[in-house]
């Protein structure tokens, strides 16, 4: 799979991110600081690496900033993107079935190497089945109400 991994700062987690990705045998695709090196407006970060996913370009992504409350939010505005801010693996496996998020979404500033490494092994390891579908097309009715006023 094409990831689009995104940051508004370099930080060190990043290669861990990138090197597990590298290992499962996913292509990253660098937004941001990620690409740049240097710090951007996580707002726009967050629109142009959303933007990818939603066209198809990346089949999922990856985004962080220093919460990673922010550049989900940003995200989520971005029609076709489903971003979850997940601080631990069960979060994450839970987006995936109940949310069917196509984004995750990560904390610069809390997440170590080791707890990246099992939030991306639940995240990649879940599928997100029909489970959650429901919830998905229930959400995508409240974004269609929103969007037409």
């Amino acid at each position: 799979m094409r990831i689009a991994v995104a940051s508004d700062e370099p930080y060190p987690v990043h290669a861990t991110v990138q090197r597990v990705l590298g290992e499962r045998g996913h292509t990253v695709v660098p937004f941001g600081a990620i690409a740049s090196g240097a710090e951007e407006p996580w707002p726009d970060v967050a629109e142009r690496a959303a933007v990818a996913v939603a066209s198809g370009d990346c089949d999922e992504g990856i985004f962080f900033c220093w919460s990673g409350t922010g550049i989900s939010m940003a995200a989520n505005k971005v029609a076709g993107v489903r971003a979850a801010l997940c601080a631990d693996p069960g979060a994450a496996a839970a987006a995936r079935v109940w949310n069917h998020a196509n984004v995750l979404c990560l904390s610069n500033r809390s997440l170590s190497d080791d707890m990246a490494k099992e939030i991306l092994a639940a995240w990649f390891d879940t599928a997100p089945g029909d489970r959650g579908a429901d919830g998905v097309a229930r959400l995508a009715a409240i974004d269609a109400r929103h969007r037409a006023k």
